[in-house]
């Protein structure tokens, strides 16, 4: 919604000065200029792309627009899932989270925070986390060198949507610059016409070299500013998990293995010690 809002600032702010400042916003329509900017655009984004960055960055767009879905609440819900799973592991021991682990979507524990469960990528790092402590496979200080292994990747991969589109809005005002350039040859073409007729053309020349500015840094530029925000929380949602598996997996108990990843949020996503002592004796287990 901010994005919608923040667009349509942009819009009014740009259009409606050029308006009461005397233009008609007729004379910025011209699709051939629309058609060079955006192909030009596109064509580049998708020779720097490969398929997998390029649905990763329709959906980090898409998320843009719907904002992230990593707030308070969402991490509320994070930190009671864990403290449960963890509680259970330390009552029961840690076999009994292998029914949990391997089928979440079938575990009662997982069923009692869907929006966790939708979460397909959280739900594989928590999961993928905690099968190498049910295994017995390796040891605590193992598994934190896993985990940054994994986090670091994610990291890169996290960022690589983000980079395709800060150079494409890079590219935006070049590709402005080749669609005046071709307009002036057309304007040269036609130099022994009416004057009318010339400074149309070189008007619409212009509109070219407006356009891609205008598109890279009222829309694109800043838009990717927004992705990398989107694709940090995201991280950050996911290294929270990262910090409270491997400090129950270093023999903390399970309500302070769960504070350690309390203590590692920003202030305005962090759960008060209160409301978390609170949530946690509301769950049944």
């Amino acid at each position: 919604m901010i994005i919608i809002v923040g667009t349509i600032v942009v819009c009014l702010c740009v259009f409606g000065g050029f308006v009461i400042g005397g233009g008609h916003l007729l004379v910025l329509v011209h699709p051939n200029e629309l058609l060079i900017i955006g192909g030009g655009a596109m064509g580049a984004l998708l020779i720097m792309s490969p398929k997998k960055v390029l649905l990763e960055l329709v959906a980090g767009l898409s998320l843009c627009v719907k904002g992230a879905p990593y707030g308070k609440d969402a991490y509320g819900d994070l930190l009671k899932l864990l403290y449960e799973l963890f509680l259970l592991g330390r009552r029961s021991g840690m076999i009994a989270l292998e029914e949990h682990v391997l089928e979440p979507e079938k575990s009662t524990i997982f069923k009692k925070y869907p929006n966790f469960l939708a979460n397909k990528h959280a739900l594989e790092f928590l999961t993928g986390s905690l099968r190498p402590i049910i295994d017995g496979k390796i040891k605590p200080d193992q598994l934190r060198l896993l985990l940054d292994a994994e986090l670091d990747q994610l990291e890169v991969e996290h960022h690589a949507p983000v980079n395709v589109l800060t150079r494409t809005a890079d590219a935006m005002p070049g590709f402005g610059i080749v669609a005046a350039v071709l307009g002036i040859i057309i304007t040269m073409a036609s130099i022994s016409g009416p004057v009318e007729e010339i400074g149309v053309e070189v008007a619409a020349a212009l509109v070219g070299t407006f356009l891609g500015i205008l598109i890279a840094y009222g829309f694109l530029s800043p838009l990717a500013v927004n992705m990398e925000f989107v694709k940090t929380a995201e991280l950050d949602y996911t290294k929270c998990i990262a910090a409270c598996v491997t400090g129950f997996a270093g023999g903390m108990a399970p309500v302070t293995a769960v504070e350690l990843g309390r203590r590692g949020l920003s202030s305005d996503l962090r759960p008060s010690s209160d409301e978390m002592e609170a949530s946690f004796k509301t769950l049944k287990v």
